[in-house]
């Protein structure tokens, strides 16, 4: 493992989907000028790229090619937020090789921030625990399914959305942190020092501040 520079401050965020880590993960990351990495985008990466040569996420053969052309795949794609990439990435992330494949990247972003950047935040399932265990400051980002389900639904349909799509989104959430927190290798848990922060009755403001406070100590 590539430990990160003893300069180089290091913020790792998990929590399951829809949480708000990413919001916050950004957030402090403009506060402080760090870079970010969403690791999440890098197994949706894989997930899409399987989906598009027509593979199955669960086959091991499909996801680990696809997870050597990840780099083909641009991270700023609106495709990879669908729902169906959503649950590809599940499916891809619970394969140790491909796990393997994309954890140097995720650990050297880490050590070596791009832009010559003084620390970097980095989101995911795994980072507290398994990325990046001695980062500098640890954070998982939870709230109950039903408002991460609200919270998605809203995200890709608005208000113009149905029960039915909304259901659907619920259910898959539901199946999501089923493989996630269950898999094999790496399974979504906080890191033993991590600072529990739900989401389900704060705002992003809110999370946001209690974030700062718990960082400036």
């Amino acid at each position: 493992m590539t430990a990160p520079a003893k300069s180089i401050t290091v913020i790792a965020i998990d929590g399951p989907a829809a949480s708000g880590k990413g919001t916050l993960a950004r957030r402090l990351a403009a506060h402080f000028d760090y870079a970010h990495l969403d690791t999440g985008a890098l197994y949706r990466a894989v997930g899409l790229g399987v989906l598009r040569a027509g593979g199955n996420p669960e086959d091991e053969a499909d996801a680990v090619r696809a997870a050597e052309h990840v780099a083909e795949i641009d991270l700023d794609d609106p495709a990879l937020r669908s729902e169906s990439t959503g649950a590809a990435a599940s499916k891809v992330a619970a394969i140790p090789e491909v796990r393997r494949i994309l954890l140097d990247y995720q650990r050297q972003f880490a050590a070596t921030p791009p832009g010559n950047k003084r620390g970097a935040v980095l989101d995911g399932r795994d980072i507290g625990t398994v990325v990046c265990p001695d980062a500098t400051h640890k954070f998982f980002i939870t709230a109950d399914v039903e408002t991460r389900a609200k919270r998605r639904f809203l995200e890709l349909f608005g208000e113009q959305g149905t029960a039915e799509q909304y259901a659907r989104i619920l259910e898959e959430l539901r199946l999501r942190d089923e493989r996630d927190m269950t898999r094999a290798t790496a399974p979504l848990k906080p890191a033993e020092n991590a600072h529990l922060l739900d989401t389900t009755n704060s705002d992003i403001e809110a999370v946001f501040e209690k974030a700062l406070s718990l960082i400036r100590g």
